[in-house]
């Protein structure tokens, strides 16, 4: 009322200058964040209209508030912060807000897919993610869905949204049902009517779950990947420029990746890093060192006290040279025992413990190479679109040829464990003496060489074998002896230097001896004479770098002596190796 008085006791001439004061007073009260903004000459100057989507969580949604909310609203008010401008934010049915754009009634669109058709009528920032769309169903329809099964199929998608045209632009030759929002889309495909939906894949998550929508899931892959950008009407150039800049501040600075993180990155799997990679392979390798160095230590311990028990010995039998000698087998002898038994407790004790985390590498490597393999097109996206960036320490032109390089190596490693861990059990384990099956020697080598035949081709162009006449049945243990035959061809082949070499097998009786025979040379590299009598020694191997563990010759050798045979080696160094195995034939009395 007292202001009243005041504004009629004014003369005409000063009511002009009370209303401009009135009026600054008023505008010094309102924030400018809130609704307007002024421009240079102090003017209020009209926020910019920003519409987008009410139903595309996490990206731009109403919230239970009834607020915008969501990634888009987010990023959006941050590049109004950093540009000093204010804006207006309405959601509301993606159709209308098209339209509202390309009519005038908003200037900008938060959030919308690029594609040559759109930009006829729009101009569009860089793109600030990139989203992935995917093939909704019913639960317990193929999970194998591609573009090519929607064919004849009734699909339905948002009115005016980008899988509409572009399922229309490749001609999938689906009936297209369109929808107002993407809760309409899922609860449309929910009720039973039509047979899929086609919609970006983490709002359509998103719904589910927030709809209750149980019954719904996201089947195959993702079906298509567009660019999700700022969107202002054609020719619009200041205001397109200044929301690119807004958006190249936000990335320089580190805050886009914090909005980023905030709402689309806990719905990313996590990758698996160095730290972890490390860790994991430390849980095998760690285990596998210690046991290799308990071997090589307890084999030191053992060597040591031989030798001294042997010094022992041959000082005080030195004048009885007989007796020397037959302590000195025993020493040895019991050398070879105490070795066995050793090995014997480590294995049992070990073996366990190792394939357990083995088995998982095994198990999760083939899983993790299977994810990068998926994602490596997302990641090839993002390059293309925004050029290098780090992964995992490194730059990701470098790490998309190394990754898959080191899951195979490390792949390979693993597998290798695996190989001499099953080794080392089949050489400790005790084997059952009583050999009772009527042996074929002939078909036990046809069996044995059946899977051999890779190798054999890919190591020689001349392989021969002779099958003997009238060979005698045996008593033994066909498998194991097949597992004989295998070590001394793949010995055979992996000694041939080139394929133009040649190894020949051999199959005969030798009725001086009352024994069958089986005879394998080869056209190798020989082999020295001071390495001849350790050939059969547990874990000695002239191939150490090429993977060979010293167990083959060893096991194979305890094989033949089980069947009462003996296994004899001939070399002669770059003039190739005979290996002569020979079993005895059983007398009448065990033929019947």
């Amino acid at each position: 009322m007292r202001l009243l008085t005041t504004y009629e006791s004014v003369g005409g001439s000063n009511i002009r200058a009370l209303l401009v004061i009135i009026t600054a007073t008023l505008l010094s009260l309102i924030p400018v964040s809130t609704a307007t903004a002024l421009d240079a000459a102090g003017e209020v100057k009209a926020p910019i209209s920003v519409g987008g989507d009410r139903s595309y969580p996490p990206y731009e949604f109403i919230d239970r508030e009834g607020n915008p909310a969501g990634y888009n609203v987010e990023l959006t008010r941050a590049i109004a912060r950093v540009m000093g401008f204010a804006v207006e934010i309405r959601l509301g049915a993606w159709s209308d807000m098209r339209r509202d754009l390309h009519d005038g009634r908003i200037d900008v669109l938060e959030g919308m897919s690029y594609s040559d058709e759109r930009a006829v009528r729009s101009d569009f920032t860089p793109p600030h993610t990139i989203v992935h769309h995917s093939i909704f169903a019913r639960k317990g329809a193929s999970s194998f869905q591609t573009l090519a099964n929607l064919r004849d199929k009734e699909v339905v998608v948002l009115k005016s949204g980008i899988m509409e045209e572009y399922l229309q632009s490749r001609s999938v030759g689906a009936r297209i049902i369109t929808a107002e929002t993407h809760a309409d889309v899922l609860r449309l495909l929910a009720s039973g009517k039509h047979d899929y939906a086609v919609m970006a894949k983490l709002p359509g998550i998103y719904l589910i779950r927030e709809l209750g929508l149980a019954n719904l899931e996201a089947v195959g892959n993702p079906v298509s990947a567009q660019n999700y950008c700022f969107a202002v009407r054609k020719g619009d150039a200041a205001l397109l420029a200044r929301f690119s800049e807004g958006l190249a501040i936000l990335k320089n600075s580190g805050e886009y990746q914090k909005i980023y993180n905030r709402w689309l990155g806990v719905l990313e799997p996590p990758g698996i890093s160095w730290r972890e990679a490390f860790k994991y392979g430390a849980i095998i390798l760690v285990p596998l060192v210690i046991l290799i160095g308990g071997m090589a230590l307890w084999s030191r311990t053992l060597q040591r006290e031989v030798a001294m028990r042997t010094a022992e010995l041959t000082g005080e039998v030195a004048e009885r040279r007989h007796a020397e000698e037959e302590l000195r087998n025993r020493q040895q002898q019991l050398v070879q025992a105490d070795k066995m038994a050793a090995l014997g407790v480590l294995v049992s004790g070990v073996a366990h413990e190792i394939n357990n985390p083995n088995g998982l590498i095994l198990l999760n490597m083939p899983v993790m190479m299977d994810a990068f393999r998926d994602a490596e097109p997302i990641l090839e996206d993002h390059f293309n679109s925004h050029g290098d960036f780090d992964f995992a320490g490194l730059r990701y032109s470098r790490m998309r040829e190394a990754l898959p390089r080191l899951m195979n190596q490390m792949l390979e490693g693993s597998r290798r464990v695996k190989v001499i861990v099953e080794d080392l059990k089949d050489f400790a384990r005790q084997q059952d003496p009583g050999l009772a099956m009527d042996v074929d020697l002939n078909e036990t080598v046809r069996t044995a060489l059946r899977l051999m035949t890779s190798l054999i081709e890919k190591s020689t162009e001349n392989f021969t074998v002779t099958y003997g006449d009238n060979i005698p049945i045996i008593r033994g243990s066909a498998q194991r002896l097949e597992q004989v035959i295998v070590n001394l061809v793949m010995n055979a082949c992996q000694a041939l230097p080139t394929p133009d070499r040649g190894i020949s097998l051999a199959t005969f009786v030798d009725s001086e001896k009352n024994v069958v025979v089986l005879e394998v040379c080869d056209e190798g590299t020989g082999i020295s004479p001071q390495h001849l009598p350790r050939l059969t020694d547990p874990f000695f191997t002239t191939k150490r770098d090429s993977g060979g563990t010293g167990l083959g010759l060893s096991v194979s050798a305890g094989i033949v002596k089980e069947h009462g045979g003996t296994l004899s080696f001939h070399s002669v160094p770059g003039g190739g190796t005979t290996v002569r195995l020979a079993l005895p034939i059983p007398g009448k009395e065990n033929q019947s």
